[in-house]
């Protein structure tokens, strides 16, 4: 019965409250939900760095109870989502059973209440009124054990590279509806991670499929630290692989699309600057370098964009329907976290206490790019 809060000016900052929820009684078409298990990735953090701009801080407001029973102080304190597997263990809803498991969007606490609507074979949606008019992608539950391909054995793949890889996915969509913005080199900033992988190797299977040269992807570049230029280049999934002291090795005669999940300000404007006209467009995804985040005029900005992957899904959703959404991007993700598995190292982390320990390391990407981290509650 507790959960994990952090300071919204100073993520760093953390406390473990008490959220008192299963003493709670449940209103009618209410579920209780304890939370299984969750993945802890640099992509949570950029929740909490854009949480404001984007509304994350408002999917799971604050319980304000410590353990004594003392009321806490909750301005300023925000809970950081994260996707992972929970299970219903009381019910005042109908259609939603206790013993369910659902995948989904998530707090890292103990437990959660809900309000499943439109319940369907495999999914519902939380109709909670505080996220009403939040992004419906975040709001989805799946019924995982009425999936055909469910295996109970694939869930720690699913909540690490699902959340990241369906990025990667709408980007590739984006760029591919695009045109690719007629570039004929990807320059991805913060390469080693998992997001940016998951497009290079979508991109990768992609390119090996086509036989017509109007189809083909951009040349991929990777732009990533200089302890991580061997990972990177053993994964053999970029064209070329560079330190962020080497951007002057890069082609700027040609045309170039920029895809940064590092928001590193520095290395951002320098490569602006070095591509000149032919930086063609700039996708702004990321913050893995959070601590390097400005601005500057070096900056093209009428060909920047901040990327919002909810949204491209949403706009493909409506145009193909959502079978050939989840066929498609099934297809996609299938090749991605296979090909992730190869290097990736599951680390296990015991509950919010063992979160706790680790949790400033993450958020200021200490923790090696080649591991997964996952957060197992108590029983």
């Amino acid at each position: 019965m507790s959960e994990f809060q952090i300071q919204k000016d100073n993520i760093t900052k953390s406390r473990i409250i008490d959220n008192d929820l299963s003493a709670q009684v449940l209103q009618t078409g209410q579920v209780l939900v304890k939370i299984d298990k969750f993945a802890l990735t640099a992509n949570n953090i950029t929740y909490a760095v854009v949480g404001e701009l984007i509304g994350y801080w408002q999917f799971f407001p604050p319980h304000s109870l410590n353990f004594k029973g003392d009321t806490l102080d909750i301005v300023g304190w925000g809970i950081l989502p994260v996707w992972g597997f929970a299970d219903v263990v009381k019910s005042n809803c109908t259609e939603v059973p206790v013993g369910e498991r659902v995948f989904g969007y998530f707090p890292p606490a103990s437990h959660l209440i809900l309000s499943p609507i439109k319940v369907g074979k495999t999914s519902w949606f939380d109709a909670s009124s505080h996220r009403s008019q939040l992004p419906v992608a975040y709001n989805v539950y799946r019924r995982v054990v009425f999936e055909t391909a469910y295996n109970k054995a694939d869930e720690d793949d699913r909540m690490l590279f699902f959340p990241l890889h369906i990025t990667s996915f709408a980007l590739f969509d984006y760029f591919q509806e695009n045109s690719w913005f007629t570039a004929k080199q990807l320059v991805m900033l913060s390469a080693s991670s998992k997001t940016s992988t998951g497009l290079a190797y979508g991109m990768q299977h992609y390119a090996s499929t086509q036989s017509d040269d109007n189809s083909r992807t951009p040349s991929l570049v990777a732009l990533t630290s200089t302890s991580n230029v061997d990972m990177v280049n053993n994964m053999a999934v970029y064209d070329a692989v560079l330190s962020y002291d080497d951007i002057a090795k890069i082609d700027n005669t040609i045309s170039t699309l920029i895809v940064d999940m590092s928001g590193n300000v520095k290395v951002l404007s320098a490569l602006h600057k070095h591509l000149g006209d032919n930086m063609k467009f700039c996708s702004n995804v990321g913050v893995t370098h959070r601590q390097e985040r400005g601005k500057s005029d070096d900056i093209i900005k009428e060909r920047s964009e901040f990327f919002f992957a909810p949204s491209q899904i949403q706009k493909r959703l409506q145009e193909w329907g959502p079978q050939v959404f989840e066929h498609k991007s099934r297809e996609y993700l299938a090749v991605s976290i296979s090909k992730s598995r190869h290097w990736l190292n599951m680390t296990d982390v015991d509950g919010l206490d063992g979160m706790q320990a680790i949790f400033e390391e993450v958020c200021n990407g200490k923790i090696a790019a080649d591991t997964g981290l996952i957060i197992r509650m108590p029983d």
